[in-house]
This record gives structure tokens, C-alpha cells and sequence, in this order.
């Protein structure tokens, strides 16, 4: 798996492993779909806007990818960016910060079946791999 190396203010070297993840599920679409693939970074540091790998905290074996919207007293207020889909803070309130593993760094879209024209293949080349954007500073957590 790739590593990004670091140096803290301190001198010493930090490592933030980067791996890859699957999306399973709608509760962040637009931003994101059922199959994408991300490049998370664990030990990141996370603010407001960033999305963010966690273990749910009723779950704690379930790894959830949600958008942590605000810092609040005990944790993290995280949303889904599909208001329909729920499974988010407004369900289980605050996320403890031990909690909120890695920041997702990138999408990246797999190569659809039978996608095989050099058109086709080269167009997915162009959109595959995309930085996950902070949201709007009007997202606001309820």
C-alpha cells in the first residue's frame, strides 16, 4: 500500500498510510457512488467540509463514509450528502474524534464492463481519478 512520509514540526517522521476503500451504499450521493473507489488517508487531520472514513459509533465493526461538517464539544457532527438516505449524526448525534479514522483524498470511478473503445477508455482516463472537494461553507449540520 502507498505511504505519503511526513515531517512534524519536531523533525521526526510521521507515517499516514494511504489505502483504497469501496463505497457500498447512496448516503453520499452526488458526491460519491455505490462501487467508487477512494484513496483514504488515515491519521489526517480532518476540518470542517472534509469527508471523512469512521466506525460507526452503535457498530464500531462498520466503517461508514460520511462529510464532517462541524467540530462540536465530544466529536464530530457528520452528515450524509443525500438528505434521503440518514445513517448520519442526526441519527446518532456527536462522533467521537477516536472514532473518525481517515480523510478521503480521492475518487476514483472504475472502468465499467464492457467500456473497451479507445473513446471510451480514454474518457474514463480523463474523469477517473478526481479530488473529493470540500463541500460548500452553506452546509451547515442540523
Amino acid at each position: 500500500m502507498p505511504e505519503r512520509r511526513q515531517v512534524s514540526g519536531g523533525g521526526r517522521v510521521t507515517r499516514r498510510p494511504l489505502r483504497v476503500v469501496e463505497v457500498t451504499g447512496p448516503s453520499m450521493v452526488p458526491t460519491l457512488y455505490h462501487g467508487d473507489l477512494l484513496l483514504v488517508q488515515y491519521g489526517a487531520p480532518v476540518s470542517p467540509g472534509d469527508v471523512v472514513i469512521l466506525r460507526h459509533p452503535f457498530q464500531q465493526d462498520l466503517l461508514v463514509v460520511k462529510r464532517a461538517t462541524e467540530r462540536r464539544p465530544g466529536g464530530w457532527w457528520v452528515r450524509g450528502d443525500n438528505t434521503f438516505a440518514g445513517g448520519d449524526s442526526t441519527d446518532y448525534g456527536t462522533v467521537p474524534e477516536e472514532l473518525v479514522l481517515a480523510r478521503v483524498r480521492a475518487r476514483y470511478r472504475p472502468l465499467a464492463k464492457g467500456q473497451r473503445s479507445v473513446t471510451a477508455v480514454l474518457g474514463w482516463a480523463v474523469s477517473a481519478l478526481r479530488p473529493v472537494r470540500s463541500a460548500s461553507s452553506r452546509l451547515r449540520a442540523r
